[in-house]
């Protein structure tokens, strides 16, 4: 086996040549930036968004997540109804790396106040944000064919953030929307408090 790099912009395993064939292409389609917002929506169809079967994978990326409230929570709800309600059945799992500025705690832990089973509740992404001028967080999360009619919806995010505490912290969440029918909405806001600032972007995946 061995390592081929295609067009520049990425690189996949191959037993043959005959095996290799062109790799899809991520493009932008819409960014919205926070400024003291309770949430952040995407809706298919609505202000440029695609959210569909255009694509069978989805990529948002939150860059700065900065918070109005110390130690706030960024997390996500899903809709089927085109933004009417945000209540999708998600079951999760949540567990984070951490490490304090002055070293005198860190670790590896499971979360288990942070994951969901069966609930129609806000699935956390990002916890403990520090809201000082020069704490945030970012990361993103994948979401993994929206427009299903016959199977669920799964999810993976990652962020890192400068805690309250203060120190860092990596948060890992993935999941599934329990649901087979399409998801055609996403929304972003802060468990406590508005987001300040950040931007996310999304992005499909061919």
């Amino acid at each position: 086996m061995s390592i081929i790099k295609l067009n520049n912009q990425a690189v996949k395993n191959a037993t043959s040549f005959g095996s290799i064939s062109s790799l899809g292409s991520m493009t932008f389609i819409k960014k919205l930036t926070a400024s003291s917002s309770a949430t952040l929506s995407f809706v298919d169809g609505s202000d440029g968004v695609v959210l569909d079967d255009t694509y069978k994978e989805y990529l948002f990326t939150y860059n700065n997540v900065h918070g109005a409230t110390d130690g706030a929570n960024f997390e996500f709800n899903m809709s089927t109804d085109g933004g009417l309600n945000y209540n999708v059945v998600k079951t999760t799992t949540f567990f984070q790396s951490f490490n304090l500025e002055n070293n005198t705690n860190s670790g590896l832990t499971y979360r288990t106040g942070d994951d969901l089973a069966q609930s129609t509740n806000f699935q956390k992404i990002i916890t403990d944000i520090g809201n000082e001028n020069d704490e945030n967080g970012s990361g993103y999360m994948q979401l993994f064919n929206p427009s299903s009619d016959t199977f669920v919806k799964h999810f993976i995010a990652n962020g890192s953030t400068v805690l309250a505490s203060p120190g860092n912290s990596n948060r890992f969440c993935s999941g599934y929307g329990n649901t087979t029918s399409a998801i055609n909405g996403i929304r972003f806001q802060m468990d406590s408090g508005n987001i300040d600032a950040g931007d996310i972007c999304l992005y499909g995946i061919a």
